[in-house]
């Protein structure tokens, strides 16, 4: 048993009602909570002074804290982690919001990362957060490479994949590349890519200038280590997290008073800096998965809260994941099942493109 649920199996049916009726009041209102306004809702009939001991009590146990002298009470992180863990009651995701999520998957004709884009958009919208959605890798075999000079500064990189399916990246090359050295770059690609994936020609690529080391001239090599560390998504502009809606975070709410750690939080989304963490994150269980506060690796310096799922391929493989960010006090009993629905649709989405 968790500290957590052991803590939460030690108090009394009392102390248990009146921490859950401060959190619920916070996260509905965003307002510390009072004894007087509790008096009005309890189930049992108390004195204001009776659960005002209550509330120094749980504030000891660090479940709740109070912003000011004489003010109401307001939840910790450990006190709301405490409720999502033991006490949060899930509702349903309305119809309209399905019907929402649905429609953004509606233009069959785009691929699966505008379609992704899409259904960020929508998930934003729909619970006025910030949304975050981790594609997945391009698992298609490669066809043939090509790497085109666009300034000393930047390159592109043609991806044509075994389905037809082509990319073109935008990517800065090591400094010195000709259009020699492209070539010759582009055509050792294309020798060792024999209809690998992505995913493995990087593996493949490694161990063959390992072994040939010598017989690719050094710009041409450099070429190479950079179009690795391009599929690696290693690179800003090509990385896989697509984020929308961060003005959602800067609405009313006490937690992003703070104009500092916005500003950190978005530095954060926009250099998409972990994405690995962001994956590892989901990979321990299925089903959505809550992060408050400290917890939350990827932007912990923001004082948000992450709620994400991961999503799978027909293989019950994960291959991504979706979520939503913003200030610890979120509606997480509607969030979480709109988190849930939305990767189980995204999850179906992905599966059907891959048989077609």
């Amino acid at each position: 048993m968790s500290d957590n649920a052991s803590l939460l199996s030690e108090m009394n049916t009392r102390s248990r009602e009146v921490f859950r009726r401060v959190v619920e009041s916070y996260l509905n209102s965003g307002d510390p909570v009072g004894s007087r306004t509790l008096t009005r809702t309890m189930n049992e009939k108390l004195s204001a002074a009776t659960i005002r001991n209550v509330m120094q009590d749980l504030e000891y146990l660090g479940l709740l804290d109070s912003p000011h002298i004489s003010a109401g009470r307001i939840p910790t992180h450990l006190g709301l982690r405490m409720f999502v863990d033991g006490l949060l009651e899930v509702g349903t995701v309305a119809q309209e919001d399905r019907s929402r999520l649905e429609a953004s998957l509606g233009n069959t004709d785009s691929d699966v990362v505008s379609l992704l884009d899409q259904v960020g958009a929508a998930l934003s919208g729909i619970t006025r957060s910030a949304s975050v959605v981790l594609a997945p890798k391009q698992e298609t075999a490669i066809r043939h490479v090509e790497f085109v000079g666009l300034s000393p500064e930047r390159a592109l990189v043609v991806l044509v994949f075994s389905d037809g399916h082509v990319e073109n990246r935008v990517f800065t090359p090591p400094p010195g590349q000709t259009p020699a050295s492209m070539r010759e770059a582009a055509n050792f690609i294309n020798a060792v890519a024999d209809g690998r994936r992505l995913s493995d020609l990087s593996r493949a690529l490694a161990a063959e200038i390992a072994d040939r080391r010598q017989e690719i001239d050094v710009l041409a090599q450099a070429m190479v280590e950079s179009g690795l560390a391009l599929w690696q998504d290693a690179g800003e502009r090509n990385e896989r997290l697509i984020v929308r809606g961060q003005s959602n975070l800067l609405e009313d709410g006490t937690e992003f008073a703070n104009l500092d750690r916005i500003r950190t939080l978005f530095d954060d989304l926009e250099r998409k800096r972990d994405i690995a963490d962001f994956l590892e994150m989901t990979e321990s269980g299925e089903g959505v998965r809550i992060f408050i506060g400290s917890e939350n690796k990827l932007f912990s310096l923001s004082g948000s809260t992450l709620v994400v799922s991961p999503y799978m391929n027909a293989d019950r493989k994960i291959i991504g994941a979706i979520g939503v960010i913003g200030p610890t006090r979120l509606n997480y009993g509607r969030i979480v099942p709109i988190v849930d629905y939305t990767a189980q649709m995204v999850g179906r989405m992905v599966s059907e493109r891959a048989k077609g």
